[in-house]
């Protein structure tokens, strides 16, 4: 079983993170899963962006959880755009053969109520595939487990976990998502944020679950080469 390689909230080598432009170019070149990240506006509604702030990726100040959506939309991303919503998403990729993991962005903030509607939003939408969510915030892993544990969960960190499968087993989780690769046999790891063609070979060659990057036409180019090697 090949990596299989996901677009890190688009593609940030090329158009604006987390953007309908990135998201629907992955698309339109076959790119073969999509993180994202996902905020709740102040009247509750589940917008896609990876900081806390529109600081740093729009032309506004301020928190996501400040603002209503009739006003959050007024500020814009550097490609013209407005903040995509999770259901203008779910809509683009409507029944498209892509693997999608949503981030709960909840280890800053933990928006009250944020996994209940998502995990409703989503279960509504025409999708091919199961959808990943994962989080640094384990608390809100555990919530979504309440609500259906049915669903892929996976812990997101930056460290080293000792005992994954342990671990894993312990807290009822699908996967861990790891800065690190662990290559522990059994375990299923997704490893981010992947941009280095030396790191990528490496990991191709580890066979681990899944990659992010930001860019993942050279990924997808990289593991091509490898597998024609």
């Amino acid at each position: 079983m090949s990596t299989l390689i996901f677009g890190h909230r688009g593609i940030p080598a090329k158009f604006p993170e987390n953007s309908m432009q990135g998201f629907r170019y992955a698309i339109e070149h076959n790119v073969e899963g999509l993180e994202f990240d996902v905020h709740l506006t102040r009247d509750r509604l589940p917008v896609i962006m990876h900081d806390e702030t529109i600081d740093r990726t729009t032309d506004g100040k301020g928190r996501i959880c400040d603002y209503d959506y009739d006003q959050l939309k007024t500020f814009k991303l550097s490609n013209g755009e407005s903040i995509p919503t999770l259901y203008e998403f779910l809509e683009l990729v409507r029944n498209v053969d892509v693997i999608l993991n949503l981030e709960f962005k909840t280890d800053k903030i933990h928006d009250e109520g944020i996994e209940k509607i998502v995990l409703k939003q989503v279960s509504q939408a025409y999708l091919r595939h199961p959808v990943i969510y994962s989080s640094f915030n384990l608390a809100s892993l555990k919530i979504c487990q309440e609500l259906d544990d049915s669903q892929n969960y996976c812990f997101l960190t930056g460290h080293t976990v000792h005992d994954p499968l342990q671990f894993m087993k312990q807290e009822h989780l699908n996967g861990l998502h790891l800065h690190h690769a662990q290559a522990e046999q059994g375990l299923i790891e997704r490893i981010w944020t992947v941009n280095s063609e030396k790191q990528m070979i490496k990991l191709f060659s580890q066979d681990v679950d899944g990659i992010f990057t930001d860019d993942f036409e050279k990924a997808m180019a990289t593991r091509d080469q490898l597998l024609v090697g």
